[in-house]
Formats: C-alpha cells, structure tokens, sequence
C-alpha cells in the first residue's frame, strides 16, 4: 500500500475553472457554469451596473453601452449592442427576483435577433464562494423551438463568463 496521497480528481483544480455551456436545442435551455475571479458582490454588481459597459464586449463585433437598470423586483433593465457596422440592437427586460449577492432572475428580449427574433429569454444567475473566487452558474431559457438560437448562445455565454472572469481577475 503506498503512503503517498492523490489528489481527489473532484477537487477543484484550474483545468476546471473554463467557462463550460452546453444547449438543450430541444428542451430551449442552457446551461453554464464557470469559476469568477472576484466576490460575489463583485460578479453582482459587474451583472447589474452600467460596469457592463466595461467589460462585456467582442472586439470586432459588437460592444455595450447605455446600460440603464432600476434594480428591484419588477424593475426594467435596458443596454443598446453596438455592431462593428454601427447598426445597433437593443436588449432590454426586467428583474424578476433579485438576491444579492447569490441569486439574480432576469428576461431578456432583444429588439432583433437572426436566430432569436423577439423572443424572451429567462436568465437565473447563481453566485457561490468558490476558492478561485465566485463559482457563477447561469440558466437561460426560453428557446424552445429555437435551437440554432440556443446553440449560439451558449458559445457566446462561454465568452461571457471569459470576459467577465478576466475583467475582475485584473481588479
């Protein structure tokens, strides 16, 4: 029997730390995990402020601005997406339930979509300590009959996370 110790693969690790998206196309659901450099008041706020303007952009295809939001149950929330063409789209929904710092319920409608169009979306956020920082888990529904939507969208919420995890990292 060896003396030395292994370490439990379940145990965190850095490999584990990329954000990870998967879709039902089916089911009109996704579902995303990753791990967040920063507290989860910080992930918090990062979700909920015109601090969205800041970090949440794809260079050479579109950025955020006009971030308005009356945080509270019931409030409206709005951001105009800025293409790389300069046409703009625009997002917009509201707050559904709100937890700080653990738990955020949103819709979601963008005024146009290619895949999308002006359907709503439901976005559950879920922030726990984690030791790399906030373990953020993210479900977005609403796309059922939509699968290319949710497909694509799941790429871009593994993106998301990225920027937002390198955003607060660098804090």
């Amino acid at each position: 029997m060896s003396t030395t110790t292994n370490k439990d693969f379940r145990a965190p690790s850095e490999s584990k730390r990329a954000p990870k998206a998967v879709a039902d196309g089916i089911g009109g659901m996704i579902l995303g995990v990753a791990e967040i450099g920063g507290t989860p008041e910080q992930v918090f706020n990062a979700l909920t402020t015109d601090e969205v303007t800041k970090w949440w952009k794809y260079p050479g295809f579109y950025f955020q601005k006009d971030w308005k939001a009356d945080l509270r149950p019931c409030g409206q929330w709005s951001v105009t997406v800025e293409l790389a063409d300069g046409n703009e789209v625009h997002a917009f929904g509201e707050f559904c339930e709100i937890g700080y710092p653990n738990k955020l319920v949103m819709t979601r409608i963008f005024d146009k979509h290619p895949f999308q169009g002006s359907r709503e979306t439901t976005i559950t956020y879920r922030f726990e300590p984690s030791p790399y920082g906030t373990l953020v888990t993210i479900r977005d529904e609403g796309f059922i009959g939509r699968s290319q939507a949710a497909y694509g969208n799941a790429d871009i919420w593994e993106k998301v996370m990225g920027w937002l995890d390198a955003y607060l990292s660098a804090k």
